[in-house]
């Protein structure tokens, strides 16, 4: 076992929490069951929701002649709307499967399966930071809003799609990548084929490390009747992972061209094309280190998948600045 996943304790720990979590030392007793469910303590879902946040943001103002003022509060805006989201979302998760929870060793530590909190509970929780999280949203423009309305529907759906089909990664990357559509629709006003493409490259990214991230769980999955990529890929694996990652990166490229190409100089265009390459190369060496039966290195390589988006997003940032 490393580092980085702790060992629950009788105080309520959880056991894929990173070792020393802010939670776990500083929040206040009363709160930890809550900031628990909302993930708090395992901040990689938040980048993972937010980062397709920023790349509708910097590709859009890249493709209009740089950042507004009011881009500091659409980033703003979404960094807690995506925080509080990705709270709601894997609150409503923990209350749909915490009995498939209780009989999975990673997840039967969490705040529903362990008693630390009742469904009732955990329920009003999710309604308080949904609403949180929508009166943010009010302060964007009312084609976002209506996204931001919509997106609630693969929201609420993911949870059961393991259930029905071997592609619920499918689902997650229909609900994590909303927010190319929505930072991008933010910024212009309006929903234009460069979103799309971004969105679609989120999906097949989605596919890429949350079917490494569920090689953790395959064996207990199999013996409740879970399905995911990971049971249905088995040893195929690595090479349905190198084909997300060619389509992601090439429908990432594809939108690139089309939004700055038209309206950007070469020094637009060629920094905001480093961002598909760099998010490229950043997979090609997760796919290096993978080893699909060391739930341990599926982890961390996870948790890896932060710093392909955030590139991806710092080269769109740099485009729109220059």
């Amino acid at each position: 076992m490393t580092g980085n996943r702790k060992k629950p304790e009788a105080d309520g720990t959880v056991y894929d929490a990173y070792q020393g979590n802010w939670v776990d030392r500083h929040a206040p007793n009363a709160l930890r069951p809550l900031l628990r469910l909302s993930r708090a303590d395992r901040p990689i879902g938040t980048w993972l929701l937010l980062l397709p946040c920023f790349w509708g943001i910097g590709l859009a103002a890249a493709s209009t002649g740089g950042f507004i003022w009011w881009d500091l509060w659409l980033v703003t805006g979404c960094t807690i709307g995506a925080f509080l989201m990705r709270g709601a979302g894997c609150t409503w998760n923990d209350i749909t499967d915490r009995d498939i929870d209780g009989s999975v060793a990673r997840t039967r530590s969490r705040p529903i399966p362990s008693g630390q909190i009742s469904a009732k509970g955990a329920l009003a929780w999710a309604v308080v930071q949904s609403l949180i999280a929508f009166l943010i949203l009010l302060t964007f423009n009312s084609l976002s809003i209506w996204l931001g309305i919509i997106s609630l529907v693969p929201v609420a759906i993911y949870p059961f799609a393991k259930r029905f089909t071997w592609w619920p990664q499918v689902f997650l990357g229909i609900a994590f990548n909303w927010g190319a559509l929505l930072g991008w629709t933010a910024h212009t006003g309006s929903l234009n084929l460069p979103a799309l493409l971004l969105y679609f490259a989120g999906m097949a990214w989605t596919l890429f490390y949350d079917t490494i991230y569920a090689h953790q769980d395959k064996e207990d999955d199999a013996m409740i009747g879970v399905k995911s990529t990971a049971r249905l890929l088995g040893a195929a694996t690595p090479v349905w992972l190198r084909g997300f990652m060619i389509t992601s990166t090439v429908l990432m490229t594809a939108a690139v061209l089309l939004a700055v190409l038209p309206y950007g100089g070469p020094l637009r265009l060629v920094l905001c094309l480093m961002g598909p390459l760099v998010f490229a190369l950043h997979m090609h060496t997760q796919l290096r280190k993978l080893d699909i039966d060391d739930p341990d290195l599926c982890l961390r390589l996870f948790r890896k998948s932060k710093n392909a988006g955030l590139l991806a997003a710092l080269f769109f940032a740099a485009g729109a600045f220059v």
